[in-house]
Order: C-alpha cells, then structure tokens, then sequence
C-alpha cells in the first residue's frame, strides 16, 4: 500500500462533473464568486469583532455551504467564532500531536481512501465493542472529528459533493453508551448544525445493538429537522445502507464490493499533520482578541 493513496486533495481544480453539481446546487458561476468574495471581504473589514483571513481559499470554504451568498457566508463564520470561545477548553491551540496516541493506537476514527459513488468523502466512526472510552474519551472523539473536518474543508471537491458520516455501533455495550455523554452529544450536533463549514449530506447508522436506544434518546433532543432527515438507521441489513451508498464504493465490512477496510485513522495522521500550518491558522480564527 503506497502512502499516496493517503492524501489531501487540496488546491486541486473541479472535475468538469463537480462543476455542473456546483453550478446547478451552490449557484456557483464565475461572476457570482468573484461578486461573493470581494463582498465578503467588505463584511468582514465592517465586522470588526471577528478575526479571520481574507485570502480566497479560505472565503471560499465558508461561501460554498452557504451558496455564494456573503451575508450568510459571515453568519456562518460568527457560529464557528461562537462554538470556538464555547469550547474553548476543548478546542484552544488543538493540533494532531495532541491526539496522536488516539489516531495512531485505536481505530475509532476512520476516511475511506476513495469517495462514494457521488464523489463524497466518507468518514467512519466506530464507536462498538473496538472503542474504549477510558483510553479514547468522548472528549478525545469529538477533537479527533474535528481535526479531521479542519483537514477535509480544504479539499475543493469535498466542499462541493459534501461528506457522509458512517457510525458503527457493532458489539456496543454499556462501557461506550456511558462514553457517549450528553454534553458530547450536545457539542457534537451544535457543531454539525451550526459550525461545521461542509456539507453533511448524509448519516448511516449501521450494526447497533437494542442499547443503542439510549444514545439516539440523548441525541434526538438536539438535532433539527434538516438533520433529521439526513439520517438513517440499518442495522445488520447492509442492502438498506446500499440504497444510498453503492456497494461498488463500499468495503466488504459493510457489504460492499471494496476489500475488508485494512488501514485506519493512523494512515490519515501524517496528512494531517501535514496541514499544520492551515490547522494553526484555523485556531487563530474568531473572535478578535481583545486588546
């Protein structure tokens, strides 16, 4: 397996396809994004409480979700300097470092090296039998979730096609259901719904247990109804799952036509590693300190 099968696609052009999907569902046209960034440069100069950088790459990243439109782009970007100061303790100077060990010794969190079948990257979170909360917290989960959305931004196509979040639950017991905490639960959505500059298209819930019912009792107060209609539950019925995610793009662990998954988030660690600059600059961003 050659390293460069693990990497980011970042300052890559659009596929001729994900153009047209950029156009016909993002209103993406040359005149409207050069429009759109000048005009959020000019937001961001009047909204003098908020601190980020102003070079395309990075306006581009908050314009995308919100469709070209500047007001909504910096709307977007006062949420990402809320959720930063509320979680402060959590987020303040994060790097990959500060979760090696839970990267590098379990498999908890996971990137498909290849996209589905609708060239969206696929993250997946195996929170059963494998995960053990006293080594890898809650905490721990939602850095390493974070770490990887600060990487998977920057990815063109990504930002585009959008992302799709793959739970697995196989073999959870009551250790990982005390795990999933609500304030993890809590933190985990407001980020989602509110913080996240990507596109969730969808989340698949695969292989959980009859316990698992008290986590989506935590979960289902917090999440609204655009999300809720994102999600899906499949159990053990992989042919369920496969009507939104082709076998052809999925590994055999979920029924799918790819090998068994043989790598994990320790593969993914060096690439992110390597976006330290980007990932140093993110942290700097929110809220303009104070002098």
């Amino acid at each position: 397996m050659t390293s460069t099968e693990f990497k980011l696609e970042r300052n890559v052009e659009l596929s001729p396809e994900t153009k047209q999907v950029a156009e016909t569902e993002l209103r993406e046209t040359p005149e409207r994004v050069r429009e759109a960034l000048e005009r959020l440069r000019e937001l961001l100069k009047e909204n003098k409480d908020l601190y980020f950088g102003d070079d395309d790459e990075l306006l581009t990243i908050f314009l995308r979700p919100c469709k070209w439109y500047p007001e909504s782009a910096l709307a977007l970007m006062r949420r990402v300097a809320e959720f930063k100061r509320d979680n402060a303790s959590l987020l303040d100077g994060l790097v990959p470092e500060h979760e090696k060990e839970s990267f590098l010794e379990h498999k908890v969190v996971n990137v498909m090296k290849g996209r589905d079948h609708k060239g969206r990257r696929v993250l997946i979170v195996s929170v059963g039998g494998t995960w053990d909360p006293k080594k890898v917290t809650a905490d721990s989960l939602f850095r390493l979730f974070y770490l990887i959305h600060v990487a998977a931004m920057l990815e063109p196509e990504s930002q585009v096609r959008g992302t799709v979040v793959l739970m697995d639950f196989h073999n959870m017991g009551w250790a990982q259901t005390m795990g999933l905490t609500p304030a993890f639960s809590k933190r985990l959505l407001t980020f989602i719904q509110d913080a996240m500059p990507l596109r969730l298209k969808e989340v698949h819930f695969v292989k959980q247990p009859m316990i698992f019912n008290v986590v989506w009792n935590m979960f289902k107060p917090f999440i609204r109804e655009k999300l809720k209609t994102r999600i899906f539950f499949h159990g053990s019925k992989m042919a369920s799952l496969h009507k939104h995610l082709a076998p052809s793009h999925l590994p055999a662990d979920y029924g799918g036509e790819l090998p068994t998954l043989d790598y994990s988030g320790a593969e993914w660690y060096p690439v992110i590693n390597e976006i330290l600059p980007h990932i140093q600059n993110w942290n700097s961003y929110g809220f303009a300190k104070k002098a």
